[in-house]
């Protein structure tokens, strides 16, 4: 990990809210982790992943739970090396994310996630058996475990089309966005993440000493590898989303902007696994799939939203993304979201 590779000591606090319930942080257990303590309250400070990492070890050991006692279960030390390893024995990444998912079902008493595949997307949804909503904290770390351990499995990030939420949204979701997505809806009835279908059938090819190695990084891999990194690709989604589609610059015109030539701008994308053009197609697929959880616009306008021709060219599109339609689509995310 590079000096890069902050997080934002707000999720320390977070940490430290459930595993120091006197209120009092255990400032030992911080210099023992590398944090400074007398940042604690400062709203801007970040702390190194790797100090983050350490300190989720300590407490781990600490409470005996890696999920920092936010469970009247927990997942007791030894969790994810288990759901990891029981996990990387299965063909497809779908087999190894279900047997993952029971795994953590029969762990934990209030989060009970099961993955969904309806045509072309699929949902990791946690149904919870109690009313009131966790903290954002607590649905975050859960995602963090198991969208890491996915892409652990997979050897790649796997993209996160949306994430819906119980809670409210906290004050802040600058690092969960990096992390995550930034489709973050909250206050929604269930929480879940969308991905695509599509990913469930990469296989599965770990070996026990990868496993050892990814074990011996944990958590600290987790938290920065596979998240969207400050990398030219994030910098060019950034843009992309805060731009009207049909005011996007071409390839050329955009290398020029950021002052490189074309060769070295689609060079720069290639080291990183990405296109413009796939760059994109993934922001309009995470607009689509944004506007369309929304009752409003109607189709025809989000299609002029997208910078499509018509209404034709983005259900054809949406069709080969997702193996939908995208009046299917709102219809089931609607009748979900109503827990139906």
């Amino acid at each position: 990990m590079s000096e890069k590779d902050t997080i934002s000591m707000q999720l320390v606090r977070e940490a430290l809210l459930q595993t120091c319930p006197a209120g009092q942080p255990d400032h030992a257990l911080l210099v023992r982790a590398g944090i400074d303590s007398a940042q604690l309250d400062l709203p801007e400070a970040r702390v190194s992943a790797e100090a983050y990492a350490r300190l989720w070890r300590l407490l781990a050991r600490r409470c005996n739970d890696e999920f920092f006692a936010m469970d009247p279960r927990g997942l007791r030390s030894g969790s994810l090396a288990f759901m990891c390893r029981a996990s990387m024995t299965q063909p497809t990444l779908g087999d190894g994310l279900d047997t993952a998912l029971a795994f953590l079902s029969l762990m934990l008493e209030d989060l009970q996630p099961g993955l969904v595949r309806q045509q072309g997307l699929a949902e990791i949804v946690i149904n919870e058996p109690r009313d009131a909503p966790r903290r954002a904290f607590t649905y975050f770390t859960f995602w963090m475990i198991v969208h890491g351990v996915a892409c652990w499995l997979a050897g790649r990030r796997i993209p996160i089309l949306a994430i819906d939420l119980r809670c409210a949204e906290p004050p802040f979701c600058d690092d969960y966005r990096v992390m995550f997505s930034e489709n973050l809806q909250f206050q929604r009835p269930r929480t879940r993440m969308i991905i695509s279908a599509d990913c469930l059938d990469l296989p599965l090819k770990r070996t026990q000493a990868e496993l050892q190695r990814f074990l011996a990084e944990a958590p600290g891999n987790i938290l920065v590898k596979y998240r969207d990194p400050a990398s030219l690709g994030r910098r060019i989604r950034t843009d992309l989303l805060h731009l009207s589609p049909g005011h996007w610059p071409d390839g050329d015109t955009l290398a020029r902007q950021l002052n490189l030539s074309p060769s070295t701008f689609r060079r720069r994308l290639a080291e990183e696994g990405q296109t413009y053009q796939g760059l994109k197609d993934s922001v309009r697929r995470e607009l689509a799939i944004a506007w369309l959880s929304q009752p409003e616009p109607a189709l025809d306008d989000i299609a002029v939203g997208l910078g499509f021709a018509d209404s034709s060219s983005f259900y054809k599109a949406f069709r080969k993304w997702f193996a939908c339609n995208p009046g299917h689509y709102r219809a089931l995310i609607h009748k979900r979201g109503s827990g139906g």
